[in-house]
């Protein structure tokens, strides 16, 4: 049997792969060069980026493939859709990177630096080659790959922290790997199923005389990828792992792992074809869960990083809501809206980092009067914020929501899209309670020894200034979003 390989068509996936193995073999050939790992790394996911970045002009029906078989049927295929996700994803991590920049590149982590950058590089991978799967052992096999790495970021804690903090962030990643844990058990499961009601692992459209069986497969699959993007009931991992992991990491957990998690769904939906309506009611009520129960507890959150984590959990049913439906456009509307939440998401994430430098805390105590002390910053949360909750000026997150609603009412799924619309209200009330914090007067100045940086790590003094760096995501992030507000462009 002659298989195509067509290796260049994988490049989005092998660049940082390869990227992730020169790094660990600089490390072996000039120990203690921290900063040149961390440029290998920054220049090995701009690579990957550029080389998906074509597959975002390509035309409907055209694809890079590789591994394929005479049958015609290939092992790897990236259309627009997924070349859009794999783009999103690697940009996602360099931003991550940029915001880890400074603590990785301390004295104090000069033997983690190289780790830490290969663990990146690998978990991002790993992303980039989920939506482009086309066989069950690939899916599998990216979906781990993308998952056991950020155990490991997630343990890899700053060496400055206190024993308590670093046992927290052990804990958190523990609860990350009991969840992947069970999620791969359930996908394997899945999977087996698959292949005993098709006779075939690949991810094409099934011919099976056991629907029962082939139905099962896919419920098994759909709530192993239900831990990956934190939809309830599988969310139990969010809040803990994000508020014990180092804040640039939870960052990448909320962003760049939600990717890997709707490309596995979206791989699935197109291999099932026509959906069964049981399978599209079990995606109903994930998504009308979790974006209920995320919005219901994050009103009451106090800490900004928990509140982002239960926010994870609502946008994580907008993300579902369009894959509720028999629409051919539900993937590219999920994937719409996946990718306004991201960079909203991004954008929050870098300014919550910032303010968290600057005042000691990632209360949302510490952000009152923030408009007053640090009026850029705030600005630019302000926008994330609008954003995340679809209110003008920030057209790019109204867009997104039409966008993830209109599959649903053109189904005429009525009773779901009352439950998105009492959850738009809902969310309206989440951010905005947090912009009225930063619109509000200053809080009086606390102690030094009584701010906690980093939510709960050893006592070090508040930064006096944002870095550049810091400066310069915002600037961009931000400059996405108001473009997007500006030109939105709707459906991918």
């Amino acid at each position: 049997m002659t298989v195509d390989v067509n290796l260049l068509a994988t490049l989005p996936v092998l660049i940082p792969l390869a990227t992730a193995v020169l790094v660990l073999l600089l490390d072996a050939a000039l120990p203690g060069r921290r900063v040149a790992h961390l440029y290998l790394t920054g220049t090995g996911l701009l690579g990957g980026a550029i080389a998906a970045a074509p597959g975002l002009l390509a035309v409907s029906g055209d694809r890079a493939s590789a591994f394929c078989l005479p049958t015609g049927a290939c092992l790897y295929a990236a259309d627009r859709l997924a070349s859009t996700l794999q783009f999103c994803a690697l940009l996602g991590a360099l931003v991550v990177l940029v915001l880890s920049w400074a603590d990785w590149s301390r004295a104090c982590a000069t033997d983690r630096a190289p780790v830490v950058a290969a663990l990146l590089l690998g978990a991002t991978a790993g992303t980039v080659a989920i939506p482009a799967a086309g066989d069950l052992g690939t899916l599998l096999v990216s979906l781990e790959l993308a998952t056991v790495p950020t155990v490991a970021l997630v343990a890899l804690t700053d060496p400055r922290w206190s024993s308590p903090r670093r046992a927290d962030a052990v804990d958190g990643a523990v609860a990350l790997l009991t969840t992947s844990l069970v999620s791969f058990g359930l996908l394997a499961l899945g999977a087996a199923l698959w292949v005993v009601a098709t006779g075939s692992a690949l991810l094409t459209m099934p011919t099976t005389q056991r629907p029962a069986l082939l139905l099962l497969a896919s419920v098994f699959v759909l709530c192993g990828l239900a831990f990956k993007v934190s939809a309830v009931p599988f969310h139990a991992w969010t809040p803990l792992t994000y508020v014990t992991a180092p804040l640039p990491i939870t960052a990448y957990l909320a962003t760049v792992s939600k990717v890997a998690a709707l490309g596995g769904l979206v791989v699935l939906i197109r291999a099932l074809g026509t959906v069964d309506n049981t399978t599209l009611l079990a995606v109903a009520l994930l998504a009308a869960l979790s974006m209920t129960i995320g919005n219901i507890v994050a009103l009451v959150q106090e800490d900004a990083v928990r509140l982002l984590a239960w926010s994870t959990v609502a946008q994580a049913g907008w993300v579902l809501l369009p894959l509720a439906s028999l629409s051919s456009r539900a993937a590219h509307a999920a994937a719409s809206y996946l990718i306004v939440y991201v960079v909203a998401t991004l954008l929050a994430f870098v300014v919550v980092i910032a303010l968290a430098h600057l005042t000691g805390s990632t209360s949302l105590e510490r952000h009152r009067g923030a408009m007053r002390t640090h009026p850029l910053l705030a600005l630019a949360l302000g926008l994330a914020l609008l954003t995340l909750a679809g209110l003008p000026p920030a057209i790019a997150g109204l867009i997104a929501k039409v966008v993830a609603l209109r599959p649903v009412t053109g189904d005429g799924t009525w009773w779901l899209a009352i439950v998105a619309a009492l959850n738009v209200a809902l969310g309206i009330a989440v951010y905005v309670r947090w912009i009225a914090r930063l619109l509000g007067r200053p809080a009086s100045v606390q102690r030094r020894q009584d701010r906690p940086v980093d939510a709960g790590s050893s006592p070090v003094p508040p930064a006096r200034h944002t870095p550049i760096s810091s400066w310069v995501l915002v600037a961009v992030l931000a400059a996405l979003l108001v473009v997007g507000s500006i030109t939105p462009l709707g459906v991918i």
